[in-house]
């Protein structure tokens, strides 16, 4: 293989890795003991447009085992949904 070949092949392959990376971000949301079942279920409908069934599952995950992820996707996704999270009080992460 021509060194040409070899570094425009290597850059598509880390192009596909980290778009692949970007992609597998996660919103981590935390369990606390201020709001309520129903407040973090309106909280996720509102914010990130879960259905209510997805916002009780996730709500029940992060009640009894301390966090749950409630979305996946890229990094530029993810804050403006973590940020509407925090402004709530709530305590969200990105991982």
């Amino acid at each position: 293989m021509k060194e040409k070949e070899y570094s425009e092949n290597q850059q598509d392959f880390e192009e596909i890795v980290d778009g692949d990376q970007l992609n597998k971000r996660f919103l981590i949301l935390h369990n606390d003991d201020t709001h309520t079942f129903d407040y973090v279920i309106d909280s996720l409908i509102e914010i990130c447009k879960l259905e209510p069934e997805q916002a009780e599952q996730c709500t029940y995950i992060i009640h009894y085992k301390g966090k749950c992820d409630v979305k996946k996707g890229s990094l530029e996704y993810l804050r403006p949904l973590r940020k509407g999270l925090t402004k709530k009080g709530l305590n969200a992460t990105i991982d």
